[in-house]
């Protein structure tokens, strides 16, 4: 008989500790890593990695998975690009707790703030919940390819106790918020990884309403915070546009956690209009871990910005009639007619450059300045002498007229690019420049979300693709970046028990053709309940995706097993169980 459940052999092992790679066999046995080095016993299941990368499986702790994991077994993109544990609950929005009568708000909020389909929430919501320990109850009886963590939501909880006044922004009342604390430490208690907010103008409803939390006064948030801290558990997510003057934000973030004694998490990008004020937010995240708390920011992979297609959820031309007059057909018959020559140059003339005031991103879909042909293989670094508008210049036409041909190209399949942050004088530098701090970690991919204007859950490829491979400056070794998407992402929100390829840890393990790695041009899918559309983005590399100790995917295709279970709560290390 078999000794292990599985042995992978002779690979390059990148064990998330930051250690230079070394060449081991990993074995597994229930579901945990039992032997890194040179393994004699055989495996039921044993899987050749010579000449491959053999590491932990990614830690993605900025996902929006929570109304497809309660109807998907699979979490697509995300596990396609070796991602094993999905945060969900970020940003402050979710489906829980709830009554009936906020379905269609909390819908509403979540197709505006997250640009996932209503439709598709609509019906593939079962609404077999109310309170979020029901709802933690429902994620878990469906088995899914990844395990799945939840964060308690403030906008549902400020909706579920101050009904169509957390909309109203007006302030709580004292009951509320002590309904609100009630409900967030229930939450935590019952097994959310932690607590999460907005206050950016970016999250807005599909009607145009700003997210519930978006004004919530400082007792109310500290209220909420000294609940969650009295639970001994748990952790803070924080999503602000940080206004010039710091100080605001500043005394709300040391507010809370004075509060909570709890660890918190931000979202830290570079600004177009301010490009320097990330090292300021640097800066003050360093005063704060000086202090005694910890404070991480989660920073983004690549350049922040949306995808424009003609079946996006924007594109350059969404106002224009005569665009508008074909926009409801299927995408062939789309594109078939705009290819006729007279048709191109009604939709030209008639063009206005309107701007989409409610979307994130609606405000630069006519700034062909700003924006590049999304090609194949994608490049998200694009030269800035490549944009439209620049391109348009040198062959003598206009931006519309080349971005109506690029969208129209490949059968109405043509994808346009425009980063708005992080792309700061043409270069990701600043990207680097985070990634680099010991105070941040990857994160923002929001997997699950914008379906119809970004694919970011592919993330985790780009820092191996584009940060330790194909990049010809500022790159990263492979050991960090491995070790900063599996245990610092892991270490952040309290799972111990993975991250590392270590005996005793978790057996999730991903084995990598760094060569042959390369990703996918994102493409539209229509398969979303009531025929949602989404946006993917498939990749080449990942030989084999192992989660608990059973290979999930090989070669980028699902092989059956779903391991991936709900996670209640931080996890203990192998020192901290065997005690």
């Amino acid at each position: 008989m078999s000794e292990h459940d599985l042995v992978i052999r002779g690979g390059s092992v990148v064990d998330g500790t930051g250690a230079p790679a070394f060449t081991a066999d990993v074995a597994v046995r229930d579901g945990i890593v039992v032997e890194v080095g040179a393994v004699s016993g055989t495996g039921r299941q044993e899987i050749d990695a010579d000449g491959a990368v053999v590491a932990p499986g990614f830690v993605d702790v900025h996902t929006h998975y929570d109304g497809q994991s309660t109807w998907d077994d699979r979490m697509q993109p995300s596990s396609w690009h070796g991602v094993t544990t999905a945060v969900m609950g970020n940003c402050g929005v979710g489906f829980a707790p709830v009554v009936p009568a906020d379905h269609d708000r909390l819908i509403e909020l979540m197709e505006g703030v997250e640009d996932i389909p209503g439709v598709a929430l609509a019906e593939g919501l079962a609404w077999d919940w109310q309170s979020f320990p029901e709802y933690l109850d429902a994620v878990e009886r469906r088995p899914h390819d990844i395990d799945l963590a939840a964060q308690v939501p403030h906008a549902a909880v400020r909706v579920r106790a101050m009904g169509a006044r957390a909309a109203a922004h007006e302030m709580a009342t004292g009951e509320e918020i002590a309904l609100m604390a009630k409900l967030a430490a229930e939450g935590i208690e019952a097994g959310a990884l932690g607590f999460s907010t907005s206050r950016t103008l970016n999250h807005k409803s599909i009607s145009g309403e700003l997210t519930p939390t978006y004004d919530a006064g400082m007792e109310e948030l500290t209220a909420i915070a000294a609940a969650i801290g009295r639970t001994g558990k748990g952790v803070l997510q924080l999503v602000t546009d940080w206004d010039d003057d710091l100080g605001p934000d500043a005394r709300l973030v040391r507010a809370m956690m004075e509060a909570s004694g709890r660890p918190m998490s931000l979202s830290l990008a570079q600004s177009t209009t301010n490009p320097q004020k990330f090292r300021e937010i640097l800066r003050l995240i360093e005063q704060v871990n000086d202090d005694g708390y910890r404070l991480r920011a989660q920073v983004a992979a690549r350049g922040i910005g949306i995808i424009l297609g003609l079946d996006c959820t924007l594109n350059p031309f969404m106002y224009n009639p005569v665009w508008q007059s074909v926009s409801h057909l299927p995408l062939a018959e789309q594109a078939a007619q705009m290819a006729s020559s007279d048709f191109r140059a009604r939709v030209l003339a008639a063009q206005s450059g309107e701007e989409n005031l409610t979307r994130i991103g609606g405000r630069i879909i006519g700034k062909f300045d700003l924006m590049f042909e999304l090609a194949d293989p994608p490049s998200y670094e694009p030269d800035p002498e490549d944009t439209v508008a620049r391109r348009a210049a040198r062959i003598g036409c206009t931006p519309e007229e080349l971005a109506y041909d690029l969208l129209v190209a490949d059968h109405g399949r043509g994808l346009l690019y425009s980063p708005f942050a992080n792309y700061n004088a043409g270069s990701l530098d600043a990207v680097q420049e985070m990634m680099a701090h010991p105070y941040t970690v990857p994160g923002l991919s929001d997997g699950g979300a914008h379906v119809g204007t970004i694919c970011d859950g592919s993330f985790p490829t780009t820092l191996l693709q584009h940060w330790v491979r194909d990049r010809d400056h500022g790159t990263f070794e492979l050991p960090y970046i491995v070790a900063r998407q599996s245990r610092a992402t892991a270490e952040l929100v309290g799972l111990l028990d993975r991250g590392l390829l270590k005996p005793g840890y978790k057996a999730d393990v991903n084995v990598i053709d760094m060569a042959g790695l390369r990703l996918h041009k994102p493409e539209i899918r229509h398969d979303l309940p009531a025929g949602g559309r989404r946006m993917v983005q498939r990749v080449d590399g990942y030989r084999h995706t192992v989660v608990s100790g059973q290979e999930t995917y090989r070669d980028g295709e699902a092989v059956g097993p779903l391991p991936g279970r709900l996670i209640r709560g931080a996890q203990p290390g192998p020192a901290a169980r065997a005690q």
